[in-house]
């Protein structure tokens, strides 16, 4: 029996940041609209205020909220609808960092419903592109006190005391909860993470926007918020496998691979009972699914949200392609 889902395609919702440029168009095609500081592209967000909505098939116009409240199990998988409700788990992003971003760390779980009543959020990126010599900060280079952290703000050393990484196109980082980190300039990557914005900014370099004004700083918050014995912040190890799926990272929260490929592959989702979603980080494929009945593309800087009821599909590529696929695991 054919499914009456199909994959998802949705609006990209563009976001400008003081740190912003214009890779967002000149490298993935989105339409930024004359404005040079897009700094993120939110692909597929149930964040409040920030919800995608649909682009494509005969459920266009509908946003994702809606979706789930009346496809619920169909579109996400029983067993996430139990666990989530109506609310989507996950946020995909793009992000063009043209400067540095603000050094930060965000709240676990347990902090962000205390204080926020909201998810935490732990992320992972994968780096798309990198300009030569382009680092970003992740974790502390070693086990640090909460009074050496607090004097080291208060006399504008922070950077000292955490770790850098030079980074390069295929590059793949974790950040939990709590590890301290910062995206540095000339970097563009895909981020998977949890649905929440909430951001604790620990130094900002000083600068002041357009206005004048310094952004704020959220020094006591982010003291809670910190794991200072967090010295892991190096790139995941992983090896690619043609023609197949490559494990990146699998977290209480998601669970992602790298589809690398340049000849058809199938993949069967009958055992996940969660939705999955394709980013694809480079080239482009074609999606069949309800056995070849029906068909959707997908290239570089889009994002597909899989139905869980869509429980096969079959990958077709010219170019050969690279795609992130990213399910909720379960729970252990």
């Amino acid at each position: 029996m054919s499914s009456i889902l199909y994959p998802l395609k949705f609006k990209p919702i563009l976001k400008d940041r003081i740190w912003g440029g214009d890779k967002l168009q000149t490298r993935l095609n989105k339409d930024l609209k004359g404005k040079d500081n897009i700094g993120e592209s939110w692909e597929l967000s149930g964040v409040e205020g920030s919800i995608s909505v649909v682009s494509n098939g005969f459920l266009q116009g509908n946003d994702l909220n809606e979706l789930i409240e009346v496809y619920m199990g169909d579109l996400v998988g029983e067993r996430v609808f139990k666990k989530y409700g109506e609310e989507f788990p996950l946020l995909i992003k793009f992000i063009d960092a043209n400067d540095d971003l603000s050094i930060q760390v965000h709240p676990n779980d347990e902090l962000a419903a205390e204080r926020h009543n909201s998810f935490g959020k732990s992320e992972m990126w994968y780096i798309m592109h990198a300009e030569p010599g382009a680092e970003l900060i992740s974790g502390f280079k070693h086990e640090t006190e909460p009074e050496q952290y607090t004097k080291a703000v208060e006399n504008n050393s922070v950077l000292s005391l955490l770790a850098s990484y030079q980074v390069n196109k295929g590059d793949v980082f974790y950040i939990p909860a709590g590890r301290v980190h910062a995206i540095g300039k000339g970097i563009m990557l895909a981020e998977i993470q949890q649905t929440s914005d909430l951001t604790y900014r620990i130094y900002d370099y000083d600068r002041t926007d357009a206005k004048g004004n310094k952004r704020d700083l959220h020094i006591e918050e982010a003291l809670d918020a910190i794991n200072f014995k967090d010295t892991h912040g190096h790139r995941l190890d992983y090896t690619t496998e043609e023609n197949g799926a490559s494990e990146l990272c699998t977290t209480p929260f998601f669970s992602t691979y790298l589809l690398s490929f340049d000849k058809p592959i199938g993949r069967d989702y009958y055992h996940l009972d969660s939705f999955v979603i394709l980013v694809c980080v480079e080239g482009e494929a074609e999606i069949s699914f309800n056995k070849g009945q029906g068909v959707e593309t997908i290239k570089t800087g889009e994002t597909v949200l899989i139905p869980a009821e869509l429980n096969r599909i079959d990958l077709f590529t010219t170019t050969g392609a690279k795609i992130l696929e990213v399910h909720i695991p379960e729970e252990k």
